[in-house]
């Protein structure tokens, strides 16, 4: 019988798998989409000897994730990570007109790169944007912690009125490949 805590460690290794590092398992992702299939996944996540799942614990933990990081494709022999990708992979994404403001949470230790150069992807292919202040508290304590993270308010609205690019990913993440440090604002507590 699996406990909470090691379907927590199980999930972040598949995440690190599909996002990050397929070849710790010997697979590879296909570069449209970001697709697995998910017998390869799971044959590759036993032989590792790390953790044991199969197809139902799969479905659990991909039923289960609060942020929505898995789909499977339509007839359910595929998985990818929706977002977040540092590898290579072409996730298509819906482009849409965003709200007048998105927020990205972050400690303050990169508050001064932030406002010199203003949001870039590092790792990742996209910045990653929160449609509202309270998700971006809780990503944002992800690189903050002990201490209260920083809210940036991004003006949205304005950036597309500019002619910038937002995309949306199947789990509401709002991505773009930059956000210049004129479009940053830092949100005052009780904002």
């Amino acid at each position: 019988m699996e406990t909470k805590e090691e379907n927590v460690k199980l999930s972040r290794f598949i995440s690190k798998i599909l996002r990050h590092k397929p070849e710790t398992i010997g697979i590879q992702l296909e570069h449209i989409g970001g697709w697995v299939d998910v017998n390869e996944l799971i044959n590759g996540i036993n032989a590792k000897g790390k953790f044991f799942i199969d197809r139902p614990l799969l479905e659990r933990i991909v039923a289960s994730d609060s942020k929505g990081r898995y789909s499977f494709n339509a007839d359910g022999t595929k998985i990818r990570a929706n977002q977040g990708h540092s590898v290579d992979v072409v996730i298509e994404m819906e482009h849409r007109q965003p709200p007048e403001f998105l927020y990205h949470g972050t400690a303050w230790r990169f508050i001064e790169s932030i406002m010199a150069k203003g949001l870039i992807p590092g790792r990742r292919q996209y910045v990653h944007l929160s449609p509202d202040r309270e998700t971006a508290v809780t990503v944002g304590y992800r690189h903050s912690r002990p201490e209260q993270p920083v809210i940036l308010k991004v003006y949205a609205g304005q950036m597309a009125a500019d002619g910038y690019d937002f995309m949306i990913s199947d789990n509401g993440v709002w991505q773009i490949a930059h956000v210049p440090p004129q479009y940053l604002t830092i949100m005052q507590e009780g904002e």
